[in-house]
């Protein structure tokens, strides 16, 4: 059964990518390319964030860890590409 798990973390975040106007097909294809770029750890993790821009304290409080270890998750989701990270005025992120 542990291949359904691992698949539930990727169908979450097929989910929270039709909640876009632009959407995606769930097909195997979809799913394979998901696994390239995200862990199954990732895709879970990601697929519970906002749509719209927030920062690492409300990922944190998503997630229920602490600030910094959100931190560190959302700069590897970063420099992988896979998140964008926003400067903003006052010096948050």
């Amino acid at each position: 059964m542990a291949h359904l798990s691992s698949r539930q973390s990727y169908h979450d975040l097929v989910t929270r990518l039709n909640r876009f106007p632009q959407g995606a097909a769930p097909t195997q294809l979809l799913y394979q390319i998901l696994a390239l770029l995200f862990s199954e750890e990732e895709a879970q993790l990601v697929a519970r964030l906002p749509l719209r821009p927030f920062t690492a304290a409300r990922a944190a409080r998503i997630w229920g860890v602490g600030v910094a270890e959100a931190t560190a998750r959302l700069n590897q989701l970063a420099d992988k590409a896979l998140l964008v990270d926003m400067p903003q005025p006052g010096g948050t992120r």
